[in-house]
């Protein structure tokens, strides 16, 4: 089972180190923090980094959710473990469906590219290919999106992703891609 654990914000790498320090194999299978690349300009030139996705979150997979619980009462700096007082609830199937598939193995979502024709985004490239969802905005300066999806228990998050717009056409201009 997928785990979500909040941390205090900037501090993730550090937390997630310690718990894969501190919390034994047979509880702890996997311990990371999924990212996003984008693109930034500096010194003149484009370079690609990546933030956290979730920023002040840390996943986790475990098979035994009580266990991990009490493990987690040793690292400093958890601010809580998804769930409720007495127990940690893990991410529903479509959660972890969507982070599998969109961030993969590496758990980083690659630059998209596209165009925008009108009003509609048509992604040619990268890891927003099959994305059907809601982009709530696109920043073509710093090269993001902010994306709208159902996370943490089916609330409405907003997450950042690398998009860069190649190119961006009126309603009536015949489009040639």
């Amino acid at each position: 089972m997928w785990y979500a654990v909040q941390v205090q914000s900037g501090r993730e790498e550090r937390i997630r180190d310690w718990c894969q320090k501190l919390i034994a194999p047979s509880i702890l299978k996997e311990c990371f923090i999924p990212h996003y690349q984008r693109k930034r300009k500096y010194q003149g030139e484009w370079h690609t980094e990546e933030k956290p996705l979730f920023p002040g979150y840390i996943f986790m997979i475990s098979d035994d959710a009580e266990e991990l619980f009490f493990s987690l009462k040793r690292i400093p700096y958890l601010t809580k473990l998804l769930g409720d007082k007495e127990q940690a609830i893990s991410l529903y199937p479509q959660e972890v469906a969507f982070l599998t598939q969109i961030a993969g193995q590496e758990r980083c979502i690659q630059m998209s590219y596209g165009y925008i024709v009108g009003d509609q985004v048509i992604i040619t490239e990268g890891a927003m290919m099959n994305f059907h969802g809601k982009i709530k905005h696109i920043n073509r300066h710093k090269r993001e999106a902010v994306i709208e999806v159902e996370f943490f228990g089916g609330q409405l998050t907003d997450i950042k992703v690398g998009l860069e717009i190649i190119k961006k056409f009126d309603k009536n201009e015949d489009v040639q891609l």
